[in-house]
């Protein structure tokens, strides 16, 4: 595809002038999710290098606050999958990464010099948080380019204690989201994101084209499941992209998760 035609699966119209983009950039605009796998395996060398490209990401002052979890082991993968209920194509999928937030390394550097850690706070656990994040999108860009599918699942965090026991994670680490991995059996449709203007400002904030632009947004995007249908009720017909998002952004989620970082060491004060 060229890069108006990237452009135009991206956002259902062509709302700038594209310039010619390189392979890279093309593989970028056209990436997608990939929830159907094959039985094809990863190669530890093909898995190695993609993690590399992982952790070529850029890190808060470089300190490099995560950590990445990797099974291959069904039995781990299939509890992980069992516990979340919703998304049985996990176990498909012969590689599960989980992406940590990692505050216990930079604790262990410290005592090694002999300083006392001084950054349990709010602002570590976003740089944490924000590193796993960071190593987690170059793993699937990395991925995409070697020719395998990701798909990422924040839906670890909603079974914390079960992650934290098989993977035995210590105080300070903590789980921002898992990826699965794999040679695709299929790859899910681009989707459409919302309008550049409403995602990008120029010198100064403003959203006053947020909610004009939802409409036209929302025909973009099939009905999907309607999320917590035994709060909202249910939709057979489905709901639109931003009635989803009302539905799912109403209802309190993991809202024990700052009791369980304390739990983990991690005060967050």
């Amino acid at each position: 595809m060229n890069a108006e035609d990237l452009i135009r699966a991206r956002y259902g119209a062509l709302p700038f002038a594209p310039v010619d983009v390189p392979d890279a950039l093309a593989a970028m605009l056209g990436r997608s999710v990939t929830r159907r796998y094959s039985a094809e395996p990863v190669s530890e060398a093909l898995l190695d290098t993609v993690l590399a490209g992982a952790q070529s990401a850029p890190a808060k002052s470089d300190l490099q606050q995560y950590s990445i979890l990797v099974t291959r082991d069904p039995t781990k993968i299939a509890a992980i999958a069992d516990a979340i209920g919703t998304m049985p194509w996990i176990k498909e999928a012969p590689v599960l990464l989980i992406f940590c937030g990692d505050i216990r390394r930079g604790r262990q550097v410290c005592a090694h010099h002999g300083r006392a850690h001084a950054n349990d706070s709010v602002d570590t656990f976003l740089n944490a948080s924000a590193d796993a994040a960071l190593a987690m999108g170059f793993c699937v860009m990395a991925a995409h380019h070697a020719g395998l599918g990701t798909c990422p699942i924040s839906y670890v965090r909603n079974n914390l204690d079960l992650v934290a026991s098989l993977f035995g994670l210590p105080e300070g680490v903590f789980p921002v989201a898992g990826l699965t991995l794999g040679f695709p059996a299929a790859r899910n449709a681009t989707s459409p994101r919302l309008p550049p203007y409403v995602v990008v400002h120029r010198e100064r904030y403003d959203d006053s084209g947020l909610l004009p632009a939802l409409p036209a947004y929302d025909a973009l995007r099939p009905p999907g499941k309607p999320r917590y249908p035994e709060v909202h009720g249910p939709k057979p017909e489905g709901c639109t992209w931003s009635e989803n998002a009302a539905r799912q952004l109403s209802v309190p989620e993991r809202a024990n998760f700052r009791a369980w970082l304390a739990s983990r060491g991690l005060n967050l004060d």
